[in-house]
């Protein structure tokens, strides 16, 4: 058994006593004489578990468990008390702690106890990682598809998942850069361990490294209570920073000392933590361009870019349209309990047809529509949307004839992007994409043009 304990009793002979039992036993331990030495000692370190004496000078244990337990309530704490006094450690229970220990202390009760604290705490942690894991958690589809490119990838895929290097994926959005990093994680010693993804462009920069390395409680505006970060909540396992391109330069240096010296600090805390992940990134970006502009670390760029991956777009993988398309269409067939029994050929002609902006995203977008619209057994033109049939024009030709008035670019980009937010729900970083810019960009077009969600 491993784990972290500190003592506090005021009796150095009942110090020495603790110490020799627990330290056999295998737990790391510091031990202090006072409630006050241990708030202290709290204040610089972290323990799993506090074992103090209820009747001390100055502060009392009780006391000191209040204080404690306001500050973090996840603290486990057991209480030590004096033959008799019954009424107190009922008390001491009611208040918050795990269990008490009557003195004078015999060494088998105290072993068992101590145990039984460590599965509490252990079983809490495993609990707050899954908690967060489920809000991280998004359904995706296996990887389909049998293009010479996708087969390049899935070699790449295979030979480096069983190592801790870092990765860096590019590809347009919706190519599935966070399936590739499931893959990944899937194929690692790490794959019993959690698994995070987080989008940079999605998170404001005030909020990133709360988000990545947790906060203190009281560390800046609404932090009522202490919350681990992604990556504490990840220990052992893998962390996705999806469009990294986004991450604002500040931030950069933090996550590249984070990488270097495996250990991160909570916002608002004193304390270094060790942490154990595997880091993943992704972006449409050509970070290498970026690194030249002055917008990204160049530094932090070499430690991401170990091994690269570069996922083709959709139009770009011919027949896998048609493969994937046949899935999703399964997928959502049974799902919805509609018996849609395949795609017609006018209507596979279309989707062949189509440039896909949104990639294998908006594939399955689209199918999904096409089994709620069907009014056969097969998904026929008139069920898929109108965006894919507004394909027919030549690249680089205009999908209408130029006015003869003319035309106000201003007011043309004002309609292209209300309409990308409309499409996207009012969502930037879903409508970024769809016009080919970064958020940022689309977030300052937003701003000089007045754009808003209609009331």
């Amino acid at each position: 058994m491993s784990g972290s304990i500190l003592v506090v009793d005021d009796e150095k002979g009942q110090r020495d006593i603790l110490s020799a039992i627990l330290t056999k036993a295998g737990y790391r331990l510091c031990t202090v004489p006072s409630a006050e030495e241990a708030l202290q000692e709290l204040g610089r370190a972290e323990y799993d578990l506090l074992l103090t004496d209820l009747k001390m000078q100055g502060m009392t244990g009780m006391e000191l468990m209040e204080q404690v337990l306001a500050e973090n309530p996840a603290q486990c704490v057991v209480m030590m008390t004096a033959h008799g006094t019954i009424d107190s450690a009922v008390e001491a229970m009611k208040k918050g702690a795990f269990d008490y220990l009557e003195k004078p202390l015999e060494r088998e009760n105290l072993i068992l106890t101590v145990q039984r604290a460590f599965e509490r705490i252990m079983l809490l942690k495993e609990n707050r990682v899954l908690q967060k894991k489920l809000a991280e958690t998004r359904t995706l589809p296996n990887m389909i598809g049998e293009h010479p490119k996708m087969m390049e990838v899935a070699r790449i895929i295979h030979k480096i998942a069983p190592t801790s290097t870092t990765v860096l994926i590019y590809g347009e959005s919706g190519t599935g850069k966070e399936l590739v990093a499931r893959a990944i994680h899937d194929g690692s010693p790490r794959k019993d361990k959690a698994f995070f993804a987080i989008n940079c462009a999605a998170i404001p920069d005030a909020l990133m490294e709360s988000e990545l390395f947790g906060h203190e409680k009281g560390s800046f505006t609404g932090a009522g209570s202490r919350e681990i970060g992604i990556f504490e909540a990840a220990e052992g396992g893998t962390v996705f920073l999806d469009e990294i391109g986004e991450m604002n330069v500040a931030m950069q240096a933090k996550l590249l000392r984070a990488i270097q010296e495996k250990e991160i600090r909570r916002v608002g805390g004193k304390v270094n933590i060790p942490v154990d992940v595997r880091i993943i990134s992704a972006t449409n970006k050509d970070l290498e361009q970026e690194t030249k502009r002055g917008n990204f670390r160049e530094d932090l760029f070499y430690r991401l870019n170990v091994i690269r991956i570069t996922l083709p777009p959709l139009r770009e993988r011919g027949s896998d349209i048609v493969t994937l398309a046949h899935f999703f269409l399964k997928k959502y067939s049974a799902a919805s309990g509609i018996p849609v029994k395949g795609i017609g050929k006018p209507a596979l002609k279309i989707l062949l047809d189509y440039n896909w902006p949104g990639n294998v995203r908006q594939l399955e977008s689209v199918i999904e529509r096409g089994v709620l619209m069907a009014e056969s057994d097969y998904i026929q033109p008139e069920d898929l949307p109108a965006e894919v049939h507004n394909e027919a024009t030549p690249a680089g030709s205009l999908p209408f004839d130029f006015p003869a008035e003319g035309i106000s670019i201003d007011n043309l980009e004002r309609d292209l992007i209300t309409k990308a937010m409309e499409r996207a729900d009012w969502v930037i970083a879903k409508a970024a994409p769809l016009l080919g810019m970064s958020y940022k960009t689309l977030q300052y077009r937003l701003e000089k043009f007045g754009i808003g969600r209609p009331e």
